[in-house]
């Protein structure tokens, strides 16, 4: 899927991912941006467990970067850069001065310290997003997209007739696909149900679409792939 492709691809810290990252690669390499939450997660799963300090403060101390994103989203790449090296580098970079600090408070086997050590090896995909305004600071937009997709997979399964899988398919890279750009589709269906266009031979395939308007952006737009990609 991302053959010759050369840009950001924004992940969690699944290791096959570094393979994209590596200067050896068919097309040149990706530029990898990582997930927050999935770090934030290793606070968030001690802090659950009992009174920790350093788990708690970390999770304060990343709620108040999270306060600042929501106050700029849906703004222009160009003002959510601005903001985030005004205000949120200054916070990550005192983060990461206070993790180090922390660090060698603890053992080295504790598991607040592997929380720690997790966030160190990905820092420089965790800060990617303070120069690039696209970059989110997660990949939840892209798991939300493809939750629903996940859940209709069973549905999948008994679309009647080859042609009908097809259609579906069809159906469903449209919607997402006008999803995305911000586009309603009129879909003109050939019967009263949209099943019908699942039966493949035995009935008459959906005919046509028209009817394409433009809308305004959706607060959140899916994503049908498995990473975000932000186009350079």
């Amino acid at each position: 899927m991302l053959a010759g492709y050369s840009g950001i691809v924004q992940c969690d810290g699944y290791a096959a991912y570094e393979q994209l990252a590596d200067p050896g690669r068919d097309g040149g390499a990706v530029t990898l941006a990582y997930c927050w939450l999935h770090w934030r997660r290793y606070f968030f799963e001690i802090d659950k467990g009992g009174p920790a300090p350093i788990a708690h403060e970390a999770l304060e101390r990343i709620a108040a970067l999270y306060a600042i994103e929501s106050r700029i989203r849906r703004r222009s790449a160009e003002e959510r850069r601005a903001v985030r090296q005004a205000e949120t580098k200054p916070l990550v970079e005192a983060l990461r001065a206070w993790l180090e600090n922390r660090i060698m408070a603890v053992s080295d086997k504790s598991t607040i310290a592997a929380a720690i050590r997790y966030g160190f090896n990905q820092w420089d995909g965790l800060v990617r997003f303070l120069d690039d305004g696209r970059i989110e600071m997660d990949t939840n937009s892209v798991e939300r997209a493809m939750r629903p997709i996940a859940l209709n997979r069973k549905n999948s399964l008994f679309a009647g007739h080859d042609e009908g899988a097809v259609n579906w398919a069809c159906l469903a890279s449209l919607i997402e696909t006008a999803n995305f750009t911000a586009v309603i589709p009129g879909l003109i269906w050939p019967t009263s149900s949209p099943s019908s266009s699942m039966a493949g031979p035995r009935r008459n395939s959906m005919n046509c679409c028209r009817g394409l308007g433009r809308a305004e952006p959706s607060s959140a737009r899916g994503l049908t792939t498995a990473c975000h990609i932000a186009q350079s």
